[in-house]
């Protein structure tokens, strides 16, 4: 009941946003009772709380299941990331639907409804992505000096910036490819930046 309750709230705060979603149409399209809601959250920020960390869970289960495989089929780090960033790719051109919207956009763009946990909480999920990417370009600086001068936080940053983006157009322009499209111009751009 609770993942289903979780669905619902997901599917209404990236829709129409935190503050137009009330907890009594989550419990009428969960088919539970007022009772049963707060039996499990003890208000609608816990339910947020929750459905938050649920979300940067399997984002970053998503990215971890990529990342070892790519590196299983690839020692060399820039090679292992180009395969990430195509195994990446493609996973968002099997997306059957439009992506409804991200967590995270929707955590920063309406952040003075969130408490001050949340708000970290997201802080944390992004710096964590800038961590494990920037690790990841460390270990190809080793072995393939980029062409150019490049702050690798920047472009640690820039995958997420991407995405994230990627998913405000893709919902705009009503293109289901348009994700994955993004994703390999900035494969093409790490291939061009370190020699590939």
């Amino acid at each position: 009941m609770i993942e289903r309750l979780l669905d619902v709230a997901y599917d209404a705060i990236v829709q129409k946003g935190f503050a137009a979603t009330s907890v009594e149409e989550l419990v009428e399209a969960a088919g539970i009772t007022k009772s049963g809601f707060f039996y499990h959250f003890k208000d609608k920020n816990d339910l947020a709380r929750q459905l938050f960390e649920r979300f940067l869970a399997e984002d970053e289960g998503i990215v971890a299941t990529l990342a070892d495989r790519a590196r299983e089929l690839s020692d060399d780090p820039l090679q292992s990331l180009l395969i990430f960033l195509n195994l990446y790719a493609q996973m968002m051109d099997d997306m059957e639907t439009l992506h409804p919207g991200c967590m995270v956009a929707t955590v920063t763009y309406q952040e003075r409804l969130f408490d001050a946990d949340m708000k970290q909480m997201n802080v944390d999920y992004l710096m964590r992505m800038r961590s494990r990417f920037r690790s990841w370009f460390e270990e190809i600086v080793q072995t393939s000096p980029p062409r150019s001068e490049v702050d690798l936080d920047a472009l640690s940053d820039q995958l997420t910036v991407i995405v994230e983006g990627a998913i405000i157009y893709a919902k705009a322009l009503r293109d289901l490819g348009l994700m994955g499209k993004q994703t390999r111009l900035f494969r093409n751009y790490v291939k061009l930046l370190f020699g590939a």
